[in-house]
């Protein structure tokens, strides 16, 4: 599917709002890292026409290296890995999908009990559904992703 210029925006705005559903893991581990936050931020700015691509490629890079340093915390490192992945769409558009499953994994490692992680995730995945145009859900749920 040979994307226009609407659906690849649309696709960075959805996938930063995937990563912000789950931001708050990271945040609450990491309250002084931004680097999260700014990658949302960038992938926004670039689908408003406001930022350039390499300036959101860099919020990218960043938002993963602050995943790299939240190893430890695994629902910290997914939204972390979500954020970066938004940002990323800016330059691909396929990176959509990995920032929906990073916030996914996020929401399943975000539970307090581990029996509840399947719950999590299906819940997560319903809410990405519901904030995406259904032309575009081939795209951002590809068979491999629909854990």
């Amino acid at each position: 599917m040979q994307l226009d210029r609407s659906d690849h925006e649309c696709l960075a705005r959805w996938a930063a709002d995937c990563a912000e559903h789950v931001l708050s893991f990271f945040e609450q581990k990491f309250p002084e890292d931004l680097r999260p936050r700014h990658a949302i931020e960038a992938a926004r700015a670039w689908q408003q026409g406001a930022l350039l691509i390499t300036d959101v490629h860099a919020a990218a890079i960043a938002a993963h290296a602050a995943a790299s340093d939240a190893t430890t915390h695994a629902a910290a490192c997914a939204a972390a890995r979500a954020a970066g992945h938004a940002a990323a769409t800016a330059h691909v558009a396929s990176h959509a999908s990995q920032a929906a499953t990073f916030a996914a994994t996020a929401a399943a490692h975000g539970v307090a009990d581990s029996s509840d992680a399947a719950e999590a995730t299906a819940r997560e995945r319903d809410w990405q559904r519901q904030q995406l145009p259904e032309h575009l859900h081939a795209l951002a749920f590809p068979p491999r992703n629909n854990r």
